[in-house]
């Protein structure tokens, strides 16, 4: 090994400390970096990278920073996701002979940073820890910078922990590194981003010391375990005390109303989807709060909506107080503005980074709290009378503030200057000799003008010479022999001293030196009084944020016109006239379309929603779920009245998202989720699931959804909206009491298509993607051959052969022709009934195998779902319940087809002008009616072509057929019907 310099030795074993963090190695006036740190930080930092000889055999790597300017390097390097550790020296260099003592004095990590740009006003900074103990799970998370600190636990479970961990959004994560690695692999794609540290050693008498010996005592051990590795964490990087964290919140997290990941991230409660930007989300829309803390409590409750009802009513109360009240909700906003960050400022001061402009702003904040007080006391309300009966006002540290440090202080508290006169005797007597000694400088200049005529004489000061006589060098001829002593040769001037000068210079600097370190003195002493009050400090942070959130909800509540739920502790949820609070805001020249809402045991808790793309679908339930959201925060909410139950979760699947890094499809990704609203969801559970079953193929994904559906009808019991394009599931509110067939109401006017957005019973019956495809700007050519392949698809599956008509205009209007009454027009619709009779037996038999069967109900398609609308294809498939099946595999209900398809292509082919040719066959999408058509009773009979189509339609795949092979199909039966 390369015998190194003894600075250089020095460093590497400092560095030992911080294997995973840049370590900024103090050298004079810089922050100096060597070997990979310097490589690295050159790249990251953009700084010049040089090198310096240290004793090995080649040159060291080196690059560094300015000290004093080190603060936006420390920030970039955070920002990136990296640690920074700060080594200082300890020893004076001036008066230490040798190499000075140096070690690290903090850590800076992602979790831990107490300012800077990384910090935004309304947001938390968490450093969240997570340990599993005996099959529980805890997690700890702490805001340094606000002194929140919160505990809770639960029975271990990944996909618990991942959900209360995205509540806080951790800058920084750390535990044990197995639990670490799961919780990194599968973190939510396009999340924050978050690092990762592994830290197993734990420090609980330290942790006993920080909360008091009460307070751990009544800690569950996991909770014990999880609080003494986060404190032995902070301890070793802060270095520092750890006074703002005073106080453990610990929770349940059965308290407040589950959210995951993506049903936070779906309803776009904090942040938009699409641009990750808090502008379009809820919390954009109710944050009308004066204070940062008020924002950032805000955001919290947001995240954990209340179970407990008459905490509910609480926040209720005050919010629908101050709604009415307009010039009380003024006066209180006017009051609350002019309050700086509370809980910031505090944390500053008890990390012991305050300086006097802090300590002003708390003065002016603490000034406010009077007025505040006394309007919450003398309000009708009961919870802001609470509010106030627990403010205290602070009196006694606002005016030591006050006595102490003057109004426009320094920034950097090193250079004096900021504690007010009056405040300390000894501090005077320093200021007055200075002053003083500057006034003996100011007369000393004027007696040597007059004793040397040089009117342009000066007495100038500066650090490296101090005080001296300076004389412009056309006026040297002027100057005594021998009066001054020599000091400084300028360009166009000379400088002189004078023993009497020295003298005087000297008594001036030590008084200068010790007025500024009594200043700095002083000043601590202040700031270490202010620490011992942080509790007191902190409770007030809370109450004045507290009241800041009812106000701002109440003003958004007044301005948007929400009306008071009215909570309940039943099952039935009932809305008039909700509407999406953001949407709502949103537009500009156009109101938003309000709908009902019901969703109850005796009237449908399900509703199965249909209707075209862009008619609002999505829209509508997202408003459900964030109605029950605001009435359970403590807000009125979008609506003319509302009847809310307490709802303990609520679970979604919106939109399409898949997972590459994970390995996992869109349909994939959708099938989990639906997994785990089947595992945890309850009856005071709402589930919401947009486009149910999409992904796969048409009659799997048909299948699949009709599954789900039955298994949240008959095992959960929960409130649920599902949407859908399969509108021939519609057959289900037959099936299930609890569920009833909606859809978005459409107006056709020629080619045009209108979206009303207004919610309506009944199913829908056609998606209109064609059209929303042309809205978007596709193509001309695209449109029309999408139309044209929509309209062959519709005559192959067409019962009697009808063709689209004005398909090419996008009304989605059909008709069906009457067929040509000739042979080859019979046989044609008697083959392709068959077909798609041979399909639909086949695709309910694999949907309902192992399933009851159902009886059907007579409905004709015209009274249903609008006669002349076009027969989707894969409505047949979902035509009634199966008959019994034989051993072979064949349905009383194939053989009954079959022998009455023969019948009726034998008694066509014998009698011209046959009923059959002419007539229109009308199918039911509800799949509960028989086509309506004379039938004569099935014989026995002879092979015949028929039995040969049969066979070839019953082998073919018809739901995952291409257009194309369709009609390949097709042409091969015609073929064999003319060979015969």
């Amino acid at each position: 090994m390369a015998k190194y310099t003894p600075m250089i030795e020095q460093y590497l074993k400092v560095k030992e400390g911080a294997k995973d963090a840049f370590l900024f190695f103090r050298l004079g006036d810089f922050y100096e970096m060597f070997f990979e740190d310097a490589l690295l930080a050159s790249k990251e930092l953009e700084i010049t990278l040089t090198g310096r000889e240290g004793g090995g055999d080649e040159r060291i790597p080196m690059c560094g920073v300015p000290y004093h300017s080190a603060e936006g390097y420390i920030q970039r390097l955070i920002e990136k996701g990296y640690k920074v550790a700060i080594c200082e020296q300890l020893d004076d260099p001036a008066t230490t002979k040798g190499m000075v003592r140096r070690d690290i004095v903090r850590v800076v990590t992602p979790g831990t940073v107490m300012e800077g740009r990384t910090l935004a006003d309304k947001n938390n900074n968490y450093l969240v820890c997570v340990t599993e103990l005996d099959g529980m799970a805890a997690l700890a998370a702490c805001d340094l910078t606000t002194g929140e600190l919160y505990v809770t636990s639960s029975p271990a479970s990944e996909e618990g922990l991942r959900g209360e961990i995205g509540i806080y959004e951790p800058a920084e994560i750390l535990g044990d590194g197995e639990l670490l690695e799961r919780l990194r692999s599968d973190s939510l794609p396009g999340g924050k981003p978050i690092v990762y540290t592994p830290w197993e050693k734990k420090d609980e008498e330290k942790a006993r010391g920080q909360f008091g010996e009460a307070v751990w005592a009544r800690l569950e051990r996991e909770r014990a375990q999880c609080l003494s590795i986060l404190i032995s964490y902070l301890n070793e990087t802060q270095r520092r005390s750890l006074g703002q964290l005073s106080h453990i919140s610990s929770y349940e997290p059965g308290n407040f109303m589950i959210l995951d990941p993506f049903t936070r991230r779906n309803l776009e409660l904090t942040e938009t989807v699409r641009e990750r930007s808090k502008k379009g989300s809820l919390l954009w829309l109710l944050d009308r709060t004066e204070t940062s803390m008020g924002a950032r409590l805000l955001r919290r409750r947001i995240d954990k909506p209340l179970l407990q009802r008459h905490q509910i009513e609480r926040r209720l109360e005050a919010v629908e107080h101050l709604y009415n009240q307009f010039i009380l909700r003024e006066e209180l906003r006017l009051a609350l503005k002019e309050i700086y960050d509370l809980e910031r400022l505090t944390g500053r001061v008890a990390y012991g980074s305050a300086n006097g402009r802090d300590l002003n702003a708390l003065k002016l904040s603490l000034a406010q709290i009077p007025s505040l007080k006394e309007l919450c006391l003398s309000s009708a309300s009961s919870t802001l009378r609470e509010l106030g009966e627990a403010i205290d006002e602070c009196a006694d540290l606002r005016e030591i503030i006050e006595k102490a440090i003057i109004d426009d202080p320094p920034v950097s508290i090193r250079d004096g200057g900021m504690i007010r006169p009056g405040y300390h005797e000894r501090l005077d007597e320093l200021r007055e000799a200075g002053s003083s000694g500057k006034r003996w400088i100011a007369e000393l200049e004027a007696k040597e003008r007059q004793a040397t005529g040089i009117k342009s004489l000066k007495i100038g000061f500066n650090k490296v010479f101090g005080y001296y006589i300076e004389v412009t060098r056309s006026n040297l001829s002027s100057l005594p022999e021998g009066r001054y002593e020599r000091k400084q040769t300028l360009a166009n001037a000379e400088r002189f001293v004078t023993p009497e000068l020295k003298e005087k210079e000297a008594l001036i600097l030590e008084a200068q030196d010790k007025m500024t370190d009594l200043e700095y003195t002083l000043f601590s002493e202040l700031r270490d009084r202010l620490c011992a009050q942080i509790p007191r400090l902190q409770r007030l942070a809370e109450n004045v944020a507290e009241i800041d959130v009812y106000q701002g909800l109440a003003a958004v509540s007044a301005e948007h016109r929400f009306v008071k739920p009215t909570l309940t502790d039943g099952y039935d949820l009932h809305v008039e006239g909700g509407r999406h609070p953001v949407v709502e805001a949103v537009l500009k020249d156009a109101s938003f379309i309000a709908n009902d809402s019901s969703l109850s045991k005796q009237n449908g808790r399900i509703l199965l929603i249909t209707g075209p793309n862009m008619a609002g679908k999505s829209t509508y339930m997202r408003q459900v779920a964030l109605i029950c959201i605001l009435a359970q925060i403590g807000c009125f909410v979008p609506a003319d009245k509302a009847e809310i139950p307490v709802i303990d979760r609520v679970f979604t699947r919106i939109g399409a998202a898949d997972d590459l890094i994970g390995g996992q499809s869109t349909f994939m990704v959708e099938m989990a989720d639906i997994q785990l609203m089947t595992e945890q969801a309850t009856p005071r559970s709402l589930i919401i699931i947009d486009e149910l079953g999409r992904g796969t193929s048409t009659g799997e994904g048909m299948a699949i959804a009709q599954a789900v559906i039955e298994y949240v009808h008959d095992v959960i019991g929960c409130k649920a909206l599902v949407s859908t394009h399969f509108h021939e599931l519609a057959h289900m509110e037959e099936m299930l009491e609890g569920l009833r067939n909606y859809s978005m109401a459409v107006q056709e006017s020629g080619d045009k298509v209108q979206f009303l957005r207004k919610l309506i019973p009944g199913p829908a019956d056609s998606s209109y993607g064609i059209y929303c495809a042309r809205l978007a700007g596709l193509p001309g050519s695209i449109i029309d051959r999408a139309y044209g392949l929509l309209q062959n698809m519709e005559q192959m599956t067409s019962p009697a052969g009808g063709i689209r008509e004005g398909a090419e205009n996008g009304a989605g209007i059909t008709t069906i022709r009457e067929a040509a009454n000739t042979e080859a027009s019979t046989r044609k619709a008697a083959i392709t009934e068959a077909a798609i009779r041979e399909a639909a037996a086949g695709i309910a038999t694999r949907r309902d195998a192992g399933s009851p069967a159902s009886s059907p109900s007579a409905e004709p398609v015209g009274a249903g779902a609008g006669a002349g609308r076009i027969v989707n294809p894969g409505a047949l498939a979902a035509e009634g319940a199966p008959k019994a099946v034989n051993p072979s595999g064949e349905t009383d209900y194939q053989r009954q087809e079959a022998a009455a398809l023969e019948e009726d292509h034998f008694s066509s082919s014998s009698a011209s002008g046959s009923d059959f040719g002419s007539e229109v066959v009308q199918l039911s999408i509800f799949g509960d009616e028989e086509p309506r058509r004379g039938r004569k009773g099935a014989g026995q009979r002879e092979h015949s072509v028929a039995d040969d189509v049969m066979a070839a339609v019953g082998a073919a795949d018809l739901m995952n057929m291409t257009p194309l092979q369709a009609m390949q199909l097709l042409n091969d039966l015609k073929m064999k019907i003319r060979a015969k």
